[in-house]
């Protein structure tokens, strides 16, 4: 309950500052399963568009452990399902707490592969949740303003879906080899769905 108004008001709030985002591709989207979206991370509230792109549905959402720091901004972090991550020393809970909530919950997983906003490489504990969860991955790109002024002058924001990825994870053991196959095929899709 707590989500919804949250990411109600976080839609109205969204389009009365920048305007309706386009929103290209959402029948890609699975309608009667839990799903990974994965995107490049470009801004701090790339993953508000997402999750706004794909309402209904709903998602939890990985996030670096240093910004839980405050006790308030905690509360309400953890309120719409953001868990921590320490990426220095990951640890088995950042892979084992998103495959719990892809099998045991309704949340989707948002997830930026490669972890920052600083880097375009991409990390490995995408494939693993996605084989141990049996949930596919679909890669998503966030076009748009990367300032907050460029949002504030309503530069159109496009949010383009493409097709799910699922390159027979479910079947196969996960190798560096398999690992840097969904990798690749991450990458072009990103690439494809930029152009």
């Amino acid at each position: 309950m707590f989500y919804k108004i949250i990411f109600k008001f976080i839609k109205i709030l969204i389009y009365l500052l920048n305007g309706k985002p386009q929103i290209i591709g959402k029948e890609n989207l699975p309608k009667d399963e839990n799903y990974i979206l994965a995107a490049p991370h470009k801004t701090w509230w790339d993953p508000l568009f997402l999750a706004i792109a794909a309402m209904p549905k709903q998602f939890a959402f990985m996030a670096k452990k240093e910004i839980f720091k405050n006790k308030f901004f905690s509360y309400i972090l953890k309120k719409v399902n953001v868990f921590p991550v320490d990426r220095q020393n990951p640890g088995p809970s950042a892979v084992k707490i998103p495959i719990n909530y892809l099998k045991k919950t309704n949340l989707g997983l948002i997830m930026f592969p490669s972890g920052t906003r600083y880097s375009d490489e991409l990390k490995g504990g995408i494939a693993l949740i996605s084989k141990m969860s049996k949930k596919p991955i679909i890669p998503v790109v966030y076009s748009g303003p990367l300032t907050f002024k460029d949002l504030l002058k309503r530069k159109r924001v496009k949010i383009i879906i493409g097709n799910p990825i699922t390159m027979m994870l479910y079947t196969k053991k996960i190798t560096p080899e398999v690992t840097k196959e969904l990798e690749d095929e991450l990458n072009k899709s990103f690439n494809k769905l930029k152009q």
